[in-house]
């Protein structure tokens, strides 16, 4: 019968190995209790990838769409806001202006037409409005202020409007101003400083939401147009005719009133676009949590056969411990006598 031993060196290396592979063993097994997901993915899915890389790939799509769509949200609140804002100022100068121009005081004239230049000066801040350093109103050039300051406007209205000596052409002026294509030395020539209308936000696969309202818009430029036209009378339009000025504070009334109902359908158009936002955020969120919650059942550790093994491999270590002390303690001496 052939003996065979171990010397006390190996035995001692042989020691150290199972102790290593015990606590690597427990580690694992404390991590996995800890997070609740497999250490090893690859044998959770039992070597089949296929569905586990569907669903992190649609995760990361997800991720992508909602910082999208809290960006496209963002923008289309900040529109929001300010047309809140100039509905309000509309509306308030739009009856003061129509009730001044049939009053025989000129002071009425001149103290209505004044408060509308305030709050003339008070829309063009609206439109240039900054939220996280983006100009809403701006279109692709976010950095740049879209619209230039009352001041600069109705001075380049003095140069468009000088020479004309009747109501009917001051107004007509005025609108051509404010009607110029670009390149005819108007509006979008002298105080439009934005960009073209953003690209349309990708918020969700296969749906996009377009977020194109800019300050050179048509409709944004008619809601300029009566407080402009009334802030030029308060600027002296029309000097020493108390008729004429009248009558150009009566049609900036009136265009002013209009422009509050054009304000308020312009708004309506981007509450359905922020609806539009929310939903679609609203969506993608419940896809992600469905998503999270199959992802996790592809991967996760079973708690109680975790604990178990756990528990096993600290018996195991205790034992290798027991039985490491006793080696340890065996002496030549003893088993000789």
């Amino acid at each position: 019968m052939s003996l065979y031993s171990v010397g006390d060196m190996s035995q001692i290396y042989q020691l150290r190995r199972h102790s290593a592979e015990l606590k690597s063993h427990a580690t694992r097994l404390a991590d996995e209790m800890t997070s609740g997901a497999k250490a090893d993915t690859g044998a959770a899915v039992r070597g089949d990838f296929t569905a586990l890389a569907g669903v992190e790939r649609a995760l990361a799509s997800l991720e992508s769409f909602a910082v999208v769509t809290a960006e496209a949200g963002q923008s289309a609140a900040t529109q929001q806001a300010a047309l809140g804002t100039i509905a309000t100022l509309l509306g308030e100068a739009g009856p003061m202006l129509l009730s001044a121009s049939i009053s025989t005081n000129p002071a009425v004239v001149t103290s209505a037409t004044g408060d509308a230049a305030q709050k003339f000066a008070g829309i063009i801040a609206a439109l240039n409005t900054n939220t996280a350093g983006r100009y809403s109103f701006a279109g692709i050039a976010c950095d740049t202020r879209p619209v230039a300051s009352a001041q600069d406007i109705l001075a380049a209205l003095g140069a468009a409007t000088a020479g004309e000596t009747t109501v009917s052409g001051y107004v007509a002026a005025l609108e051509a101003w404010f009607d110029a294509p670009a390149g005819g030395g108007g509006y979008l020539d002298a105080a439009y400083g934005g960009g073209a209308p953003l690209a349309p936000f990708a918020i969700a696969s296969g749906e996009q939401v377009e977020i194109g309202t800019t300050a050179a818009d048509p409709e944004v430029r008619e809601l300029l147009k009566g407080m402009a036209l009334a802030a030029m009378v308060s600027q002296g339009a029309m000097a020493g005719d108390v008729t004429a000025r009248a009558a150009l504070t009566r049609i900036a009334g009136e265009m002013t009133m209009s422009a509050a109902g054009d304000t308020t359908a312009l708004a309506a158009r981007v509450g359905t676009i922020e609806a539009q936002i929310d939903d679609c955020a609203t969506r993608n969120s419940a896809e992600a949590a469905a998503l999270g919650l199959a992802r996790t059942g592809m991967t996760a550790a079973d708690p109680y056969e975790t604990a178990t093994a756990l528990k096993a491999v600290e018996a195991q270590i205790e034992t290798l411990y027991t039985l490491t002390a006793r080696l340890s303690a065996l002496k030549l001496t003893d088993y000789l006598r």
